[in-house]
């Protein structure tokens, strides 16, 4: 399934992750894909209250991976495959681990695609103006 839209400001954004972070459980898998300033850690800072975390949500640029927990303490992971040099590399983040316990958000997905399950959501984002973003969804 595949389909596109586009949000008209960051509050748009927000609240569109806001609703998919309410129906991600354990084991789901969300990959963001755009260029820098796409909107991906607007939608992430909604996805996460969804979730119910209450965690400030920034991008993992330089940290690789932040948690984020929901008020019963399950995990949701924000990585950034940006600076992942190669496929090894991402291997040691544990990446089944973080599916296992929780739900994952992955960051420039597109570098660490052959690693990742099958089973995924897929958003790409592109900008169209200043705070208009195309977001194309795709379920893998």
């Amino acid at each position: 399934m595949k389909t596109s839209f586009v949000s008209h400001s960051p509050a748009e954004t927000r609240e569109f992750g806001r609703k998919l972070g309410a129906l991600l459980r354990p084991g789901s898998l969300l990959c963001l894909q755009g260029d820098l300033g796409a909107g991906k850690t607007t939608l992430t800072q909604g996805v996460a209250a969804g979730w119910g975390s209450a965690d400030p949500v920034s991008s993992p640029t330089f940290v690789m991976v932040n948690l984020y927990r929901a008020a019963d303490g399950t995990p949701l992971y924000h990585m950034d495959a940006y600076r992942i040099e190669n496929l090894r590399e991402a291997a040691e983040l544990g990446l089944d681990e973080m599916l296992a316990e929780g739900a994952l958000i992955v960051e420039w997905p597109e570098r660490i695609a052959a690693l990742l399950p099958a089973s995924r959501l897929w958003l790409t984002m592109e900008h169209l103006g200043e705070t208009e973003r195309k977001i194309t969804v795709n379920a893998e």
